[in-house]
């Protein structure tokens, strides 16, 4: 997998060198055009994992930017009405994800999102405690971490 992301690289510098334009879009477009190419000369060889992780950590990516920008707005909401909107809470997430790498992600996307944060792993680490600024519903909540984070986590590293 290193290999061809490596490769990939090479073949974007490539694509920039030879076309001299040396933008963010044309970059972007010469790291896409070079991970198809990758991907056709590569068909069949049964090792497929980088071109199954490469999508994947792109929709990560963007799910992250999505419940940064969401909750960037409702926060600024918040703050930006004389009437308090917040139902605080602190909830205990069980948790499906198990190596130490997993946590540490999961808890670091949790806090990084405004209005929530994580504040501690269970000893035996099957659950993380989370505060958030807004928990109507509990077993929403749970719901939203575990199908929402949690689980494009397991995606990219299993």
């Amino acid at each position: 997998m290193k290999n061809r992301f490596l490769a990939n690289l090479l073949l974007t510098f490539i694509w920039v060198a030879l076309t001299g334009s040396f933008t963010i879009a044309n970059i972007l477009f010469g790291f896409i055009l070079s991970y198809f190419v990758l991907f056709i000369i590569t068909r069949g060889s049964g090792r497929a994992r980088y071109f199954k992780l490469v999508p994947k950590l792109i929709g990560f990516f963007f799910y992250f930017l999505y419940q940064l920008v969401k909750a960037n707005v409702q926060v600024a909401w918040e703050v930006g009405t004389p009437k308090l909107h917040m139902t605080p809470g602190i909830v205990g997430v069980p948790l499906d994800v198990q190596s130490d790498a997993q946590i540490t992600l999961l808890a670091n996307m949790i806090t990084l999102t405004p209005g929530t944060l994580s504040l501690d792993v269970s000893e035996d680490k099957k659950v993380l405690y989370v505060y958030s600024m807004y928990i109507t519903n509990r077993e929403e909540f749970i719901r939203e971490i575990k199908n929402g984070f949690e689980k494009r986590i397991l995606e990219i590293s299993s």
